[in-house]
């Protein structure tokens, strides 16, 4: 399939695509005419690549899952790599029980606390 037609299917813009091409995270062949011709499982691997965007990992990071997921032989460790991903998983979990717990100082000021600071303020 062409680019327009890769990225009719999977919503993410041609330029997203060229530049997934140009990270070494999706692989075309060229047609004689200079059209790019995408494989049918890049679909999956576009949706793929977008999850782990969303996740928040780099393209250098996604770049070394892809051939883990894919049961290629990648250039490193999928092991070493997984630990790598748990710890931005990690990261994140830290930095969610951090918001929640701005936010519960935020919503005890609204409901209990508003008062009470005005009253000393002159």
């Amino acid at each position: 399939m062409r680019i327009g037609e890769l990225s009719k299917a999977t919503g993410v813009s041609s330029r997203a695509l060229r530049y997934y091409e140009q990270q070494g995270l999706l692989r075309s062949e060229r047609r004689p005419n200079g059209y790019r011709e995408y494989a049918p499982e890049s679909i999956k691997i576009v949706a793929f690549i977008q999850d782990l965007f969303q996740a928040g990992l780099s393209s250098d990071v996604v770049r070394e899952i892809l051939p883990c997921a894919r049961d290629e032989h990648p250039p490193g460790d999928c092991a070493e790599l997984l630990t790598r991903v748990r710890q931005v998983r990690d990261e994140l979990v830290r930095q969610e029980q951090h918001i929640a717990e701005r936010r519960r100082r935020l919503d005890t000021y609204l409901t209990e606390g508003y008062e009470a600071p005005r009253r000393g303020i002159t």
